[in-house]
C-alpha cells in the first residue's frame, strides 16, 4: 500500500488491476446482485435438503439440525477459505472458476437416490442423518461460502469506504438469502419439485462463472445457453429431473406404487418414507393394515346402534378406511380433516376415491379444525395422522384430547392409530 499526496490509502498494485478489469464491464461487474443470486442459490439448497433427502431418512428434528449444521460447516470453512483465496488471487477469473465449481458440486445433489439407497441399515439414525446430509450438502455450500470474500476484496476500491462496500455487500447476500427462503418455502418446491430447482440452482451457478470467465464474448454465451438448453431437454426426457416422487407438495414427497396382497393388486401410499395406506381399486372393503381392522370392527360395534354413521378422520392417507365407511355403510356423514391438498388430490386420481364421493374433506390442520366451536357431533372420530414415524405432538396433548370430545357424541368414540 502507499500513501496518495493526500494520505488517503489505495489498493496493492494487482488489486487495483483486478478492480479497474471489472470497472471494464460495468453490466458484468454487479458485486452487490452477484452476492444477492449466490447467497439466494445457497439458501435455496439449505432448504431443498430437508425435502430431498425426507423419502431417505424422514423428517425430524435430527434431519433439520442435520441440514443446519452442515451448511453453517460450509459456509463457515468456505469464508475462512475464500478470504485466503481472496488474499493472493482475487480476480474475476478466480469468481468465475468458483461459481463453475459450485454448479458442478450442486449436480451432485441429485445423486441423492443412489447414495440414500447406500445407508447402512445398522447405523444409529443421527449418524445416517449427518452422513447423507454431509455427502450431498456440505461441499456446494463450501465452494459458495467462498464468493463472499472475494467479492468484497475485488469490490473494495477505496479503504475509506471498505465499510459501506462490505457492509452493502453481505446486505444484499441477506436479502437474496431471505428471497430464496420465502420462494423455495412457499413456490419453488410445490410448483417444481427439488430435483428441478436443484438443477435450476447448478445452470444460475455455471451461468455466472461463465460470464465472469468470458465477460462479454457473446459466441461463447450463446453456445453456452444452447447446451444448457439442451442439457436440460434431455435431462428431462430421461427422468432425471423427476425424483422417486409422483409428486412433491410443501409437506410431503408422494409415492405411489403397486403390489400383491393376499393375491390382490393393491395401490400403496408412500409419504417420504412411511406407507400410509394399503387402497385396493375394485374393492373398497379390502383391509390390509391390522389397525383399520380393528378400525372396522369398532365401526360395527357403533353401527349397531345406528347405521347411518357420523365420522371424522384426521388425517385422510390414502383415504382406506373413508372409503370402507362409504361402502359399507352407505349413507353415512364423513368428514376428512387432511393437511395436504396434495395427498388429496392423490387419493382421487390413483388410490379410488371417487370425484363424486360423499366424502368431505377439509385442507387444514386437525387441531385448528377442531378448535372451533362443534358444527356437529360425530359418533365416531378417527386419529390416523403421522409426520414420518410419529403423531404430531401437537394432536397427541390433553389439550388437544379436550377439543376432540366436545365435537364427540356423549357415546361417541375416539379411536386413534399411535406409534409407540
Amino acid at each position: 500500500m502507499e500513501p496518495t499526496k493526500d494520505n488517503a490509502p489505495v489498493t496493492t498494485t494487482s488489486h487495483a488491476v483486478e478492480a479497474k478489469r471489472a470497472l471494464q464491464h460495468p453490466r458484468l461487474w454487479q458485486p452487490n446482485l452477484t452476492a444477492f443470486i449466490s447467497s439466494g442459490c445457497m439458501m435455496v439448497l439449505e432448504l431443498v435438503a430437508g425435502r430431498i433427502i425426507a423419502p431417505y431418512v424422514g423428517v425430524s428434528l435430527y434431519t433439520w439440525t442435520s441440514v443446519i449444521g452442515v451448511v453453517l460447516a460450509g459456509i463457515s470453512l468456505g469464508n475462512y477459505t475464500g478470504g485466503r483465496l481472496a488474499d493472493r488471487w482475487a480476480s474475476l477469473r478466480l469468481l468465475g472458476g468458483i461459481f463453475l465449481l459450485g454448479g458442478l458440486a450442486s449436480f451432485g445433489i441429485l445423486a441423492v437416490d443412489k447414495l440414500g439407497r447406500q445407508i447402512p441399515s445398522g447405523w444409529p439414525v443421527v449418524a445416517g442423518i449427518l452422513m447423507i446430509t454431509a455427502a450431498l450438502f456440505f461441499l456446494p455450500c463450501f465452494i459458495l461460502g467462498m464468493v463472499s470474500p472475494i467479492l468484497a476484496k475485488l469490490a473494495v476500491r477505496d479503504l475509506a469506504k471498505i465499510g459501506n462496500t462490505v457492509g452493502k455487500i453481505y446486505a444484499f447476500g441477506t436479502v437474496g438469502s431471505i428471497v430464496g427462503t420465502f420462494a423455495t418455502g412457499f413456490v419453488l418446491i410445490s410448483w417444481f419439485g427439488t430435483h428441478t430447482i436443484v438443477w435450476g440452482v447448478a445452470l444460475v451457478l455455471l451461468a455466472l462463472g461463465i460470464l465472469f470467465l468470458v465477460g462479454g464474448h457473446w459466441q461463447v454465451l450463446l453456445a453456452a445457453a444452447v447446451l444448457f438448453a439442451g442439457g436440460s431437454l434431455l435431462a428431462s426426457k430421461r427422468g432425471w429431473l423427476r425424483g422417486p416422487c409422483v409428486r412433491e407438495t410443501n409437506y410431503f414427497c408422494i409415492k405411489v406404487h403397486e403390489e400383491t396382497r393376499d393375491g390382490e393388486e393393491v395401490r400403496v401410499l408412500v409419504l417420504d418414507r412411511l406407507v400410509h395406506s394399503y387402497s385396493s381399486l375394485s374393492d373398497p372393503t379390502k383391509l390390509v393394515y391390522g389397525y383399520e381392522q380393528i378400525y372396522a370392527r369398532v365401526t360395527a360395534y357403533r353401527a349397531q346402534q345406528d347405521k347411518h354413521l357420523r365420522a371424522l378422520f384426521i388425517g385422510g392417507g390414502g383415504y382406506t378406511f373413508p372409503r370402507y365407511i362409504e361402502a359399507v355403510y352407505p349413507g353415512s356423514d364423513i368428514e376428512v380433516v387432511e393437511i395436504d391438498p396434495g395427498v388429496t388430490q392423490i387419493a382421487h386420481e390413483r388410490l379410488g376415491l371417487r370425484q363424486d364421493t360423499m366424502v368431505v374433506t377439509y385442507n387444514e390442520d386437525a387441531r385448528l379444525f377442531l378448535g372451533r366451536e362443534p358444527t356437529s357431533k360425530f359418533d365416531l372420530i378417527f386419529g390416523d395422522a403421522f409426520n414420518d414415524f410419529s403423531v404430531p405432538y401437537h394432536l397427541t396433548t390433553k389439550e388437544f384430547n379436550d377439543r376432540v370430545r366436545g365435537w364427540l357424541e356423549e357415546d361417541g368414540l375416539y379411536v386413534v392409530n399411535i406409534v409407540d
